[in-house]
């Protein structure tokens, strides 16, 4: 399996951004074809201990059965659209690729 996680650290860091942000997850991310499990979410706040890594305010969590999976996923039409439409509020994104087994 590869697992794909995104963090995305925000220009505004509202509510309405960060909330916006995910249903854009939500609605252009999940359910490709491979993708074994998906998730996204906001900033765990009560989560604050010195290991802890804050810098974001959304995060983006995918499984995909393999590695073409998560290709095909890369170009698809729908995640080329959720870029587009969303890029302009990234300060910073960080992606994390790696290989799980169970």
């Amino acid at each position: 399996m590869l697992v794909h996680n995104v963090y995305f650290s925000l220009q505004d860091t509202s509510a309405e951004a960060v909330d916006r942000l995910v249903r854009a997850c939500h609605a252009l991310l999940s359910g490709h074809p491979g993708t074994e499990f998906f998730a996204a979410g906001v900033l765990a706040e009560d989560c604050q201990r010195d290991v802890n890594d804050r810098d974001f305010q959304v995060s983006l969590h995918i499984v995909y059965t393999d590695k073409a999976a998560h290709d095909r996923y890369q170009i698809s039409e729908s995640h080329q659209q959720f870029i587009a439409e969303n890029k302009e509020n990234w300060r910073q994104v960080r992606i994390f690729d790696s290989y799980a087994s169970n």
